[in-house]
């Protein structure tokens, strides 16, 4: 019979997600893998790639035939959102404790984690994390670790160790306070001590850190950890309310109305600024948290002293970058389109670079002053989050994943300080740094400081972090970026043809992509496809005439807003004359040249104002056609239209030059997947050169019949490809050809009609 569940306290802010009868059905690894996904499907409870589970499960030895214990804890680099069972480390914990007896302190710490592959149960290759002898010391079955926004604000408050024994009074429970200390091996020493000093206790408190919380079953880890996590947010509330709108000092500024248009006036120069030593894809929030944080009296002081907690430290870097600006419409909220928006925009634009500046000396400053000679060599000084009052939050990484996750964790960040100044609220006195609870054998207490009862991470510890030769190990096992990496594509006739090629081959090489077609539906078919090789939100699908400046503007207004601009412009979209008596009309012929040729230049001339604003290098590919050199009868206005094609890439290269390379391709006929070759014009183009046919043929069918009637005529006999096109688009856009440009590359199977005159 099965034993009756114990009664939890109920919750007021979290969600109870096990599901008994679900759980019921599952193995203990497999209960491991289920808790760990629902405590990572709530950022309260902790960040993407954030936190740490384990499960210490009796299973049987495969050498000795017995049973052993066997700690399963989330590998290095895992999220707890998405971990699999394959994701766990695997180690036996008799192996693990034993390595105490190897620990030669604190100095050394580091060689024990070189150890850990030798204690792997079942050879197990995942790598075990420097979170693995915290769980393993701990003298529990199921342990949770993590960084709930309620929990580090406690743990990152000046009077942190004071409020924790409140809470404890209140809620019934015995927290233990632990100093800060960097995760490994001596911090498993002292939670383990710190147990032992406290029979009883049912959590730890890790100054400056997170929260360690454990059950004897998995259920039960996860609901103590639930409702621990839920009661630390109702204690941390009543505090939030008492200060109410004195939060942060209060606000100092109104948010600008306009900011949305400022944002993406703003986002393509920050890329092109922060880019200068290595590119990144943007962010922006404009979140009600984040609007009252920037636009508060303490957010540059307490932006300033960076963000406590390790996980949010090493995606938001030593501090975010504030933009310290003042304009007409800094306190009052202009409407979108007055006079202060351009000021605002120049206002801005002057103290970006004031502040990136600043913030570059500070870093470089800042690694010197903590850089040992076995330290890695200086990454790369730009801010990862800019906050600029009275518009919001951009954030940066090396994709829009990261960028979207690096603005997830300041987020958390802001709350973190926003809990923590609040639990200074009705404090007798107000501790300004000596001693602050989270000093300890790691930090003194002078090497913290305090702004509105928050205790940020000592510059000294935050450096040892970020330039933990473990962390760097971290990094050097990340697949290398692809040759697109960090680059931002925009397809124009990426609904269909070389256009959906290209997308494909850019999307497998890294690249993010804005998918343009007159045919928005069939741009976001191809996005759809792409969902197989990348994430979704690298991916975006909008509609553009290329013959209309507006719906250009717009769609890289999209880019903008998505991804922070472009870097590389490819354009297959244009027009083949048709009629059924094969004359063409004077409205046809000056469409063609419109579509083929002036819109080219609307295209080029729409992003150049853009390009010129990110001031980073740059490439556009347009198509042209072996018809540019190739005179035929009957195709006058299209075999023009592609000649000034020819000439105008010649021209967009000088002119735009030498921060844009304007390149081409001249293909001979693409019959497969061409939108310019509808069912029709194949089947009269078949029974024009008398090529037998069964009317029943597909459409590729009878595209395959034509195409392969043109490779004769060529050189190599191949048909050409949409993909051979895509190829030749995607080389001139790469660094392979930065030495390249006004060129036309032709892909026409060798046609000697074509070669150059």
């Amino acid at each position: 019979m099965q034993a009756a569940e114990p009664t939890y306290p109920p919750l007021r802010f979290l969600e109870d997600k096990w599901d008994a009868d679900y759980a019921s059905t599952l193995d203990e690894p497999e209960l491991l893998r289920y808790r760990s996904n629902l405590l990572g499907s709530d950022l309260r409870l902790t960040n993407f790639g954030g936190g740490n589970t384990s499960s210490k499960l009796t299973q049987r030895d495969p050498l000795s035939g017995q049973p052993v214990k066997v700690l399963w804890v989330k590998g290095s680099g895992g999220d707890l959102g998405s971990i699999q069972r394959k994701g766990f480390a695997t180690l036996y914990l008799d192996k693990v404790l034993s390595l105490r007896n190897s620990y030669r302190g604190v100095e050394l710490e580091d060689e024990i984690v070189a150890m850990y592959p030798m204690a792997a149960f079942e050879a197990n290759p995942v790598a075990a994390s420097i979170d693995t002898p915290l769980h393993g010391f701990l003298p529990f079955d199921h342990v949770d670790h993590l960084h709930p926004d309620w929990g580090i604000a406690l743990a990152a408050a000046a009077n942190g160790e004071e409020r924790m024994q409140e809470f404890n009074a209140e809620f019934g429970h015995c927290l233990v306070w632990v100093p800060w200390q960097r995760p490994g091996f001596e911090l498993a020493m002292m939670l383990a001590r710190a147990v032992e000093a406290n029979p009883g206790c049912d959590g730890i408190v890790l100054g400056g850190h997170g929260l360690f919380t454990w059950g004897e079953t998995q259920r039960a880890c996860y609901r103590n950890t639930l409702t621990i996590i839920d009661q630390l947010g109702q204690f941390l509330d009543r505090f939030a309310q008492r200060t109410g709108a004195a939060i942060f000092g209060g606000p100092v500024r109104e948010s600008l109305s306009h900011r949305s248009a400022l944002a993406t006036a703003i986002l393509p120069i920050l890329r092109g600024q922060l880019g200068q030593t290595q590119r990144a894809i943007a962010s922006f929030s404009d979140a009600p948290d984040v609007l009252h944080f920037v636009n508060s009296c303490n957010a540059k002081a307490l932006a300033h002293l960076g963000t406590s907690c390790p996980d949010h430290f090493i995606r938001t870097k030593i501090r975010p970058m504030f933009i310290d600006w003042s304009g007409s419409a800094a306190n009052t909220g202009s409407a979108p389109g007055s006079d202060a928006s351009g000021s605002d925009l120049e206002s801005i634009k002057t103290a970006i670079a004031v502040a990136l500046d600043t913030y570059r000396a500070e870093y470089a400053t800042y690694y010197q002053q903590h850089a040992l000679p076995d330290s890695p060599a200086m990454r790369d000084p730009s801010p990862t989050v800019v906050l600029v009052p009275g518009v919001g939050m951009f954030t940066f990484g090396k994709n829009k994943t990261e960028s979207r996750i690096t603005g997830e964790f300041y987020i958390n960040a802001i709350h973190v300080m926003q809990g923590a100044s609040a639990l200074g609220h009705g404090a007798a006195t107000v501790n300004t740094g000596d001693p602050v609870p989270q000093a300890g054998p790691a930090a003194p207490a002078s090497a913290f400081t305090v702004h509105s009862n928050y205790v940020a991470l000592p510059p000294s510890e935050a450096f040892r972090i970020e330039y933990w030769a473990l962390e760097e190990a971290k990094i050097r096992r990340q697949p290398p970026e692809k040759e697109f990496s960090r680059k931002v594509l925009m397809i124009v006739g990426g609904g269909s043809g070389i256009g959906r090629e290209a997308a494909r081959l850019a999307a497998e090489r890294g690249a993010h992509l804005v998918l343009a077609d007159r045919d928005l539906r069939a741009a976001e078919s191809v996005a759809a496809e792409l969902k197989s090789i990348l994430p979704a939100e690298w991916c975006v699908a909008v509609a553009l005439d290329i013959a209309d400046r507006a719906t250009i503007a717009k769609a890289l207004e999209t880019a903008i807003n998505r991804f922070g601009g472009i870097d590389i412009l490819l354009n297959t979209a244009a027009i083949f004359p048709t009629s059924p008596d094969g004359v063409i009309s004077d409205a046809q012929w000056a469409t063609t040249l419109a579509v083929n040729v002036t819109a080219n230049y609307l295209l080029a001339d729409e992003a150049a104002k853009l390009l010129r604003q990110q001031a980073l290098s740059a490439a556009i590919v347009l198509t042209s056609s072996a018809n540019a050199v190739v005179p035929k009868r009957g195709t006058e206005a299209y075999d023009v239209s592609k000649a000034a094609l020819s000439h105008l890439v010649r021209e967009l290269a000088v002119g735009l030059a030498p921060l844009v390379r304007v390149n081409g391709i001249s293909p001979a006929t693409v019959v497969k997947g061409s939108t310019m070759f509808p069912r029709d014009r194949v089947r009269a183009s078949l029974a024009k050169y008398s090529i037998p046919f069964d009317p029943s043929m597909s459409d590729e069918e009878l595209r395959t019949l034509l195409a392969r009637f043109y490779a004769q005529r060529t050189l190599t006999h191949q048909p050409i490809d949409p993909v051979d096109c895509a190829e030749a688009m995607l080389y001139l856009a790469s660094d392979r050809a930065r030495c390249t440009a006004g060129h036309l590359i032709p892909v026409d199977g060798g046609l000697p009609e074509a070669f150059l005159r």
